[in-house]
């Protein structure tokens, strides 16, 4: 019993390092490049599916798509019909692990590990070194599935497994709970197929028993976006929650038909020779595609459904540019300079938003205002990129004086909006840093923060403003603000110098305090930078 024990857990424990070790090295062997296939290859719902199985089949997780899916419709990179696209594609995508498991080369899994070994530790170019990961992770995978093997052989043996397995048979409801549930438990659903692979290879259970589990499976898979999205915004939780209807409804369907299906398959085995691990493969495939296929028309219907479930505006981070029309660069450049301008002035309304929620994240510790100040720092990055290629394009055109001096002006200022983004988000890690190290910043330490924080806030929304409306005063008020700021952070430096010499702040709180009144007073910096654009003065 403690032999089966232990080659079970830990056959299990090297089959899931494989598959992680596997997906690592494929996702770093691709290049960072995921987030663009999922972004430029979901224009509609039928390409979300071809991208959602690529993805999965390159990272070796079909949450992980569905994460990195939600993460998109939340930056406004992707609406939610594209994205039940993308989830549909990567429930097709996770299937191939069970292909792969069921090529039958357990024998080669140690000369495979070995390899993959060497390309790790014997060579320092990092393209080799993924190709080893990928290598060594495909061998751990089928070495804890041989492991695995060993463990649960004698189970056919145990009159209680047997008596589960006809249970199963009998009530398929009960296979499709131990699915769900296992699946939750060990938060893979590639595991529990493994499993039952397994189990089918060593003759413990049939395949009217194994089918059961199998859709189970695909329930518990989406628990883990379920908890992601707790407590997330609108857009994470509709996403999550199209995941569980999606492969709800696809197990309803098949389990109400379940003796056609398993004398299909059944058949299939015996048509093709397949062994057991690639009979439970292929039921795996066939489910994931027939299921896409017949819920694939009512994409519009699934949408409309989790809105109603979920009602509510988000507040949704748009990364993408919504005022650069191409066509006017050659049609009407005087006008694409003012299209440019109002998106510049969206960008800045977004550096001061994430301000804020920097602010708010120091004082209440929500990991909500952390989330929403990176998303932001992403789209002004992104916003800088494409705002920038745009002026750019413009650039070569016949403008006024004053038309020119605006453009100059607009692609210093996207730089400068851009920069502030950059602070901000080291803000964040100043306060993730004092969180997870619980350095505490004195009373005093907080008001002068808050102080700081309140005046560096104002500071940028009125050279956002000043930009806007060209408005000299409230530029020279801007340059006003900033130089209060420089005197703040002189005087607050000061006083925290004292507190140290006092032994009222500890070093580390006082290095967190140092830094986060740099990075305010940088970004108050950037500020003026922007003003001066306004006032035509250079510093």
């Amino acid at each position: 019993m403690q032999q089966m024990i232990f080659e079970f857990i830990g056959g299990l424990g090297i089959f899931l390092l494989g598959i992680k070790y596997m997906g690592e090295g494929l996702q770093k062997t691709a290049g960072d490049r995921l987030r663009d296939i999922l972004d430029k290859f979901t224009s509609n719902p039928f390409m979300g599916v071809l991208a959602g199985m690529i993805v999965t089949i390159l990272i070796q997780t079909s949450t992980g798509t569905t994460v990195l899916t939600v993460g998109l419709v939340n930056a406004g990179f992707m609406t939610l019909r594209q994205s039940i696209g993308v989830i549909m594609g990567a429930n097709i995508g996770t299937t191939a692990t069970a292909f792969i498991i069921g090529i039958e080369i357990k024998e080669y899994a140690l000369p495979i590990l070995a390899v993959g070994a060497l390309l790790l530790f014997f060579f320092k170019s990092n393209k080799v070194s993924n190709i080893g990961l990928t290598i060594f992770g495909f061998g751990s995978l089928f070495f804890g599935l041989d492991l695995m093997g060993s463990g649960l052989k004698p189970l056919r043996e145990v009159e209680l497994f047997h008596e589960l397995t006809i249970s199963m048979s009998n009530v398929p409801i009960l296979g499709v709970v131990i699915g769900t549930v296992f699946t939750i438990i060990v938060q893979s659903s590639s595991a529990t197929i493994g499993i039952l692979q397994s189990l089918m290879t060593e003759g413990a259970i049939e395949l009217k028993a194994a089918l059961p589990v199998l859709f189970g499976d695909n329930i518990g898979t989406t628990i883990t976006a379920i908890i992601a999205s707790i407590g997330a915004t609108v857009a994470a939780r509709r996403a999550a929650l199209t995941h569980v209807i999606f492969n709800l409804m696809g197990t309803i369907i098949v389990v109400s038909i379940l003796g056609f299906y398993t004398t299909f398959i059944a058949n299939l085995q015996e048509w093709l020779d397949l062994n057991p691990a690639m009979t439970i493969a292929f039921a795996h495939g066939i489910f994931n595609i027939s299921n896409t296929v017949i819920q694939f028309p009512f994409i519009g219907l699934l949408a409309l459904i989790v809105t109603k479930i979920i009602p509510g505006e988000d507040d949704v981070v748009e990364y993408k540019p919504k005022h650069l029309d191409p066509i006017f660069i050659q049609q009407s450049p005087s006008v694409a300079l003012d299209q440019a301008k109002v998106e510049v002035i969206r960008m800045g309304e977004y550096a001061s938003k994430g301000l804020e929620e920097t602010s708010s994240y120091l004082n209440n510790k929500q990991a909500k205002h952390a989330d929403m100040a990176v998303q932001i720092e992403g789209a002004l990055n992104n916003l800088d990129k494409e705002i920038t290629a745009y002026l750019v394009e413009l650039s070569g055109k016949n403008f006024s004086d004053l038309e020119r001096s605006h453009h100059s002006a607009l692609i210093n200022s996207v730089r400068d909006i851009e920069r502030i983004g950059d602070h901000f988000e080291n803000i964040v890690e100043l306060v993730n840093y004092k969180m997870s190290n619980k350095v505490d910043i004195t009373e005093q330490g907080m008001i002068d923060l808050n102080e700081m924080f309140d005046l560096t806030i104002i500071t940028v929304r009125d050279s956002i403003k000043a930009l806007e409306e060209m408005d000299r005063e409230k530029a020279l008020s801007v340059v006003q603000k900033e130089n209060e700021i420089d005197k703040m952070e002189r005087a607050y430096r000061k006083k925290h110098i004292i507190r140290l010499n006092e032994g009222a702040c500890t070093g580390a709180a006082g290095i967190v305090f140092a830094d986060i009144i740099s990075n305010l007073e940088r970004i108050a910096d950037h500020a003026v930078n922007i003003a001066d654009e306004v006032l035509g003065e250079k510093h």
